[in-house]
């Protein structure tokens, strides 16, 4: 009855959509999905871009096989409002995520609403399979576990980031979980992480209903700790690389290394053909780390682009054309929508993500500009509980790097390198973007982003 539901939604899509017909291009069966999502990954820590001291063929690979983004955005420079972005197809804060959800309470700056719908919730009422394996993030305890939000399985970390990733452990607290129960697993984080969504993917081989696997990788967020021989590996290919970013590279390279494992598990398990796959990061690459993002501004934390484009690739063998790129705007939350309309899949709250399924199968897109926006709220001495934001408006970007800086504006159509702040002689337009951007933080000022002190 599900692929029945599912073909009469394609038919209602194609005609919405008065073009070539969505339905003749997709299978009539829903195929599975898999994101990848990696953490703290620079916009050109990727060899496909021409990034000399760096190997990423698996990367390259899943890239040259669909469909690259060269202007794909994170919802924030930081992780858990870009995840929180992703799962609910929303502004961050619109879910009560301004910034990054944490163990202790007094550095705790956001609380995903209990009532917000997630991705894997829909695609578990769609007939999926779903499992997510790696980094959550976005709720340490009921009713926000990721059992609670749609996964039928999780295999992962709750917390933030590690202390250790052979140790598994922040503030020496046990964050790594099957499902709700506490584990203590030996390894590398990133390759127990590759081990179990390959593990799942070919279980999955045997069942009838589709699969949606999350895998989100903690690598390569800091601390940068590449295993010992990939260490070495990069050290006799590039010895003259500075230590960090040596560390760097092995770290990225080990970790491509897990992805082309799992890559590899649906190749034998007869589901590559099936499987529609969603690589991207959560923010930009962190330059203490000696992270590359290319020849954009800054870094992760930061609201310049270093901090918010990522690397993003699509793949869908035989739907989407390999070898082809993209410089449509789009950002984590887009995929949600995405999603639900190529799975069809009726979209029942208010999202602010927009699809870009269109522009996957090669169909031309006519929507107008739209806003972007950006919100990270943070703590600590720099930032005092305070938040501050960025809007992107065609070529207009208006940006406020911490609470404390002052408004700039930039014309990244001219200026994509953002050195040329141009707001003393845009006066109307700044006013114009500032309007707007005082909406979206009205909007999200009214959806609660701690929950009850005395629950702690």
């Amino acid at each position: 009855m599900n692929n029945y539901i599912y073909v009469f939604c394609l038919v209602l899509l194609s005609l919405s959509n008065q073009s070539i017909g969505i339905s003749k291009q997709l299978p009539k069966e829903k195929p599975n999905i898999l994101i990848i999502l990696t953490d703290d990954q620079g916009y050109h820590d990727v060899s496909y871009y021409g990034t000399k001291d760096i190997r990423t063929p698996n990367m390259d690979e899943l890239c040259r096989a669909g469909m690259r983004f060269d202007n794909f955005y994170a919802n924030s420079p930081v992780c858990a409002p870009t995840r929180a972005a992703l799962m609910t197809g929303k502004y961050p804060d619109l879910v009560g995520v301004p910034g990054l959800i944490r163990s202790h309470p007094e550095d705790n700056w956001g609380y995903l609403d209990p009532k917000a719908v997630t991705l894997p919730q829909k695609l578990k009422q769609a007939g999926y399979n779903t499992a997510h394996i790696g980094k959550w993030n976005l709720g340490l305890e009921s009713p926000n576990l990721p059992n609670e939000k749609g996964f039928d399985l999780f295999h992962g970390w709750l917390e933030d980031m590690m202390d250790d990733y052979n140790a598994h452990t922040r503030f020496g607290k046990n964050y790594m979980r099957l499902n709700e129960k506490e584990i203590d697993p030996i390894g590398h984080a990133t390759d127990l992480f590759t081990s179990w969504a390959s593990d799942y993917i070919i279980s999955q081989a045997k069942e009838k209903e589709p699969f949606f696997l999350y895998l989100a990788y903690n690598a390569p967020h800091f601390p940068v700790q590449p295993p010992q021989d990939w260490k070495d590996r990069v050290n006799n290919r590039e010895p003259n690389l500075p230590e960090k970013r040596a560390n760097l590279v092995a770290f990225i390279e080990h970790l491509d290394d897990g992805i082309g494992k799992v890559i590899k598990s649906l190749k034998q398990s007869g589901q590559y053909e099936n499987t529609i796959i969603i690589f991207s990061s959560d923010n930009g690459g962190h330059l203490p780390d000696m992270a590359n993002n290319g020849a954009l501004r800054d870094g992760k934390q930061s609201m310049y682009e270093g901090g918010l484009r990522v690397p993003t690739f699509v793949t869908w063998q035989g739907k989407i054309a390999p070898g082809t790129s993209s410089s449509q705007d789009n950002l984590s939350m887009d995929i949600f929508p995405t999603l639900m309309e190529l799975t069809g899949t009726a979209i029942t709250t208010k999202v602010e993500g927009r699809s870009f399924l269109n522009t996957l199968l090669g169909i031309k897109n006519t929507e107008e500009d739209r806003e972007l926006y950006f919100v990270r709220r943070e703590g600590g001495l720099k930032y005092g509980g305070k938040a501050y934001h960025a809007l992107i408006l065609g070529d207009w970007k208006l940006l406020q790097n911490t609470p404390t800086q002052p408004m700039e504006l930039y014309n990244l159509g001219i200026d994509p390198e953002e050195k040329i702040n141009v707001i003393e002689e845009n006066q109307v337009i700044f006013q114009k973007l500032n309007k707007i951007l005082m909406r979206h933080i009205q909007e999200g000022g009214a959806v609660p982003w701690q929950k009850p002190m005395h629950s702690y």
